[in-house]
């Protein structure tokens, strides 16, 4: 058939048009596609990816910041040490390793495995054990903690939980473990928090940081008569607050008696890595089970915490997690074993070795300071030092020896051990901040409080900490001692001026470490409380602004930023040369005259709104007198211009003043009479604070000053010996109408016969002098 040539064409056409139409909306689509892409698709992630330098410059950028302000943080990248570089090279080659074939990978995990775990039993003295490596500390313990479970209830792998309804399991922690450490076991394996039992520590003999054994087998015996399953026991061997070793001889005996594990963790175990070992920490190598941070003791970066465990049945420690069949969780162990080998034996003794002598040096230093008492184990060789600043009552009149280092074992009342653990917390921070690579930080104890701790073993190798570190702590220490003594001793003295001085107002606050705190009380007149507080927030910044320009070694502040209270003044540490009643004093008069200026700023602006009042109405008054003397026809615009030609009327301009001295109105006349502003009277003068306190030159204020106390005590009773002469030699002044005695009588006469003998004599004297200088030295003759 022939084919329409129209219809061809109208086809053809349709079909172009609709491959156009097709075409374009694809093109919209493309276009919505992208435009989704940029909304949606992050900034770093867009386009075809970024080049390594790039990337690398922003990780620098996270680590460091656009400014490296923290000088601390650069310096421990700076100490990380070659033997560090080894620990992050196990990282990156730990992820090449995994990409090996499945044999050769397994030849290779297990024998990076078998080395590290034979090396650390051989270093630790834990011999026959296995080794699991975790990136959490605490993961090793929860990991223990499931093998015990496995191990002990044997039905537990079929039957699960319901097999601890009819023995409920026990786990036996110190008081003085990690806070949260018992809770997070009980959330991770599933049990009630009434199966971790808290035993006490020692409160009558031994040290108050050690398990107390004798309550604990008591605790354990009444938890086997009421049918419950004692399951471990953890103990420390270096508490994590004061570095104290529970005694595990006997806690393994105890073990031992009721079929329990024992598990022992803590800083001290780092020493069983040393030549001399204490038998207290000696113990540890007979525990089923210890963990080990190597990280923080030998400065490696990001390597696993290790859990050394003694288990014959490995199908329970598969069970429990402590094995695995996957060989790359093998490769965890590889950071520590290129550190291990790259340090040697004599490398890992050397730093923990190190950290024992630094701890020793600091302990021996302590025992001579006064007012410094310790809190260790053994004196002889304690890898944590634990130290406070206390002064005893009873001897704060003595100026030496008041406290000498000894075990912290005192009552404290509760307002004084606030007040020390105040004290304690600045000092902490103190010396953070002046020696930061001593890495000594603050810690809360429950029987001594706020203390300052020093363990190198945790931070010294991180830091670089080095002997001379320890001594420049030392000398801080006793810089910071006499600040410290003074500060308390003033406080109550402080208050008691506070106190009895008007318009100051004493706030009690235990946390604040310095003198004390002041309030400057404003005597409102009836106004409301939010327009009372604003004027007692104006004065009070207004009086720390003053303090603050006052040449003084204080410092004055507005107190901690939360938890502090409004509208007062801080005053922080003191030297033990301090007035304090001239420093309330001070305190009380500028407060004073802040307030006075305020109040004559109120007056005055009062008074100038009624005086312009007043004025207007006055002016308004004296327009209507002018127009009553001018008469009506002056003010015609055309008449009052021709009289005024012919009949000038003369009319004294008229005015008024403001006197803001006097608070009046007063007429300008006189000032267009003698063309000069009158001054009025003197202003009276500003009230200021009485700080005429006589000081030597270079001497500060508020310092006290015995030299010149002595000085002016000696000159002042030598002028008083002159005044009491002169007075004997000067007539004596009458009151109006008194009369004069027998003896003034004749004195007077005397006086005269004198005066009229110089008279004569003078008169004799030839002179050249005018009569007029003649009159000039009788009058000062008659006034004398």
């Amino acid at each position: 058939k022939m084919v329409d040539p129209t219809l061809a064409e109208m086809g053809k056409n349709l079909n172009e048009a609709m491959k156009m139409l097709e075409d374009n909306q694809r093109k919209v689509e493309e276009e919505n596609e992208k435009k989704y892409a940029r909304k949606d698709i992050p900034g770093p992630l867009q386009g075809s990816g970024q080049d390594m330098v790039s990337i690398l410059q922003l990780v620098q950028n996270l680590m460091h910041g656009e400014e490296e302000e923290e000088t601390s943080q650069a310096y421990r990248l700076q100490n990380v040490g070659e033997q560090g570089h080894m620990a992050l090279l196990g990282h990156s080659l730990a992820a090449y390793i995994s990409v090996l074939d499945r044999e050769r990978l397994r030849k290779l995990t297990t024998r990076i495995l078998s080395d590290t775990t034979l090396w650390l039993c051989r270093l630790f003295r834990y011999e026959n054990g296995s080794a699991y490596y975790h990136e959490d500390d605490r993961e090793g313990l929860l990991k223990i903690c499931r093998l015990v479970i496995h191990t002990r209830y044997e039905d537990y792998t079929i039957e699960g939980f319901n097999v601890l309804y009819t023995k409920q399991p026990v786990i036996y922690i110190s008081s003085a473990a990690r806070t949260g450490l018992g809770q997070a076991l009980c959330n991770q394996l599933g049990l009630p928090l009434s199966c971790m039992c808290r035993v006490p520590c020692n409160t009558m003999f031994g040290s108050q940081h050690q398990m107390d054994v004798a309550l604990l087998d008591r605790v354990i015996k009444d938890d086997v008569e009421s049918g419950k399953l004692p399951l471990m026991l953890v103990a420390n061997a270096g508490t994590p607050g004061a570095g104290h070793t529970d005694k595990l001889g006997r806690l393994k005996e105890l073990c031992e008696q009721y079929n329990m594990w024992l598990h022992v963790e803590g800083v001290n175990l780092a020493t069983l890595a040393l030549g001399y070992v204490s038998s207290s920490v000696l113990a540890a190598t007979k525990c089923d089970s210890m963990t080990l941070t190597l990280g923080s003791w030998l400065g490696l970066p990001a390597v696993p915490a290790v859990t050394l465990y003694r288990h014959e049945d490995p199908s329970l420690s598969l069970a429990a997690g402590l094995t695995s069949s996957q060989p790359v969780e093998k490769l965890r162990a590889l950071p520590l074993w290129l550190s291990l080998q790259y340090l040697g034996h004599d490398g890992i003794v050397e730093r923990i070795k190190h950290a024992s002598q630094l701890s020793q040096r600091l302990l021996e230093n302590l025992k001579n300071l006064d007012f410094i008492k310790t809190s260790v184990e053994d004196e002889l060789s304690s890898p944590v030092v634990v130290f406070k600043f206390f002064w005893e009552y009873s001897n704060r009149d003595q100026t030496s020896h008041a406290a000498q280092a000894s075990t912290i074992q005192h009552p404290i009342i509760s307002n004084e051990r606030h007040i020390y653990d105040t004290f304690n917390q600045w000092l902490g921070e103190q010396l953070a901040q002046l020696v930061p690579v001593s890495g000594v930080d603050v810690v809360e104890l429950e029987d001594e409080g706020t203390c300052v701790r020093f363990s190198p073993l945790m931070t010294s190798a991180v830091l670089g900490t080095e002997i001379q570190d320890v001594d420049q702590l030392v000398d801080c220490l006793k810089m910071k001692i006499p600040v410290l003594t003074s500060t308390l001793q003033l406080r109550e003295e402080f208050e008691q001026e506070v106190r009895r001085t008007v318009g100051l107002l004493y706030i009690e606050d235990l946390s604040w470490p310095g003198l004390g705190v002041v309030r400057y009380n404003y005597h409102s007149d009836g106004k409301n409380d939010d327009k009372q507080e604003k004027e007692l927030e104006k004065i009070n910044t207004e009086l720390l602004k003053k303090l603050n320009e006052l040449e003084s070694d204080l410092a004055f502040s507005l107190g901690p930023e939360f938890g502090g209270q409004k509208n007062c003044v801080y005053i922080g540490m003191v030297p033990e040369d301090l007035d304090v009643s001239e420093l309330v004093e001070t305190i009380a008069a500028t407060g004073r005259e802040i307030e006075e200026n305020s109040r004559l700023l109120e007056n005055m602006t009062e008074v100038v709104r009624k005086g312009i009042q007043e004025a207007q109405l006055q002016l308004q008054k004296a327009n209507e007198e002018r127009l009553l003397e001018e008469g009506l026809l002056r003010q015609i615009p055309v008449v009052g211009s021709v009289l005024n030609w012919f009949s000038p009327f003369q009319a004294s301009p008229k005015g008024r003043t403001f006197n803001l001295t006097a608070g009046s109105l007063e007429s300008t006349e006189s000032t267009y009479v003698s063309k000069a502003q009158g001054t009025g009277t003197t202003p009276p003068p500003t009230p200021t604070s009485s700080l005429a306190k006589q000081r030597l030159p270079g001497q500060k204020i508020f310092k006290r000053s015995l030299r010149s106390s002595d000085a002016f005590s000696e000159t002042s009773s030598v002028s008083h010996c002159d005044d009491l002469e002169k007075m004997d030699q000067r007539p004596p002044t009458l009151s109006p109408g008194q009369e004069q005695g027998p003896l003034e009588t004749e004195k007077t006469e005397e006086q005269k016969e004198v005066a009229e003998a110089t008279k004569t004599d003078s008169e004799d004297i030839p002179s050249d002098k005018s009569p007029h200088d003649c009159t000039k030295v009788e009058e000062q003759e008659s006034q004398r």
